[in-house]
């Protein structure tokens, strides 16, 4: 019995400790779920808005170390910039509790980004798609498909320099070329992204 109830305790700790791969709210092969947010100007958007394009949703909050390693880098605002002329479309959610508008529009200036930063300070759709991590990177292909769920790279400690693979830009030249994304689903990394309770 003892035996029994140790191997439960480890499944249990274990099942906490690990984040599902695809979210608890979507799955690559699933329709993504529609949703409206302003923007930091107070703008509504839709993703609908943006029917047949391939979209980039991106969860975000400025205060994660992993969030001010990449946007340090240039990580996503090179992604973003590098195929907006493909007509990809980059989208930047902020689920966290405590960021209204005016933090996301502070961020937005800081960094000089070309996309926008959504609010979504009740976290109804992060939790629609199961976002678990800052980062968390989603890709949608122009029939409205999820085909990418994870990480925006394979490099969680910022040190492996240039065998790192970036995930997203793997998934982004693959749909473009009409492709099947082959390494559709990876663990996220980041941190946990601040809902309110």
């Amino acid at each position: 019995m003892k035996n029994v109830m140790k191997t439960l305790m480890i499944v249990m700790v274990a099942t906490v400790a690990m984040p599902a791969v695809a979210g608890d709210g979507v799955s690559v092969g699933d329709t993504a779920p529609a949703f409206t947010l302003a923007d930091s100007a107070g703008n509504d958007v839709s993703l609908s808005d943006f029917e047949g394009k391939i979209v980039v949703l991106e969860w975000l909050n400025p205060d994660c170390p992993f969030v001010q390693r990449h946007y340090k880098a240039g990580t996503m605002k090179s992604l973003a910039t590098k195929y907006d002329g493909d007509g990809v479309v980059w989208l930047t959610i902020n689920s966290t509790n405590y960021m209204d508008a005016a933090a996301n529009a502070k961020f937005k200036a800081e960094n000089k980004l070309p996309y926008t930063i959504l609010v979504d300070q009740s976290g109804d759709v992060g939790h629609l798609y199961g976002a678990q991590t800052t980062p968390h990177m989603y890709i949608i292909d122009g029939g409205g498909t999820l085909v990418y769920i994870g990480a925006i790279d394979d490099d969680p400690r910022g040190n492996k320099g240039e065998p790192a693979v970036n995930y997203v830009a793997a998934a982004l030249d693959e749909v473009l070329a009409g492709n099947a994304v082959s390494t559709a689903e990876t663990k996220p990394y980041g941190c946990s992204v601040k809902y309110k309770k």
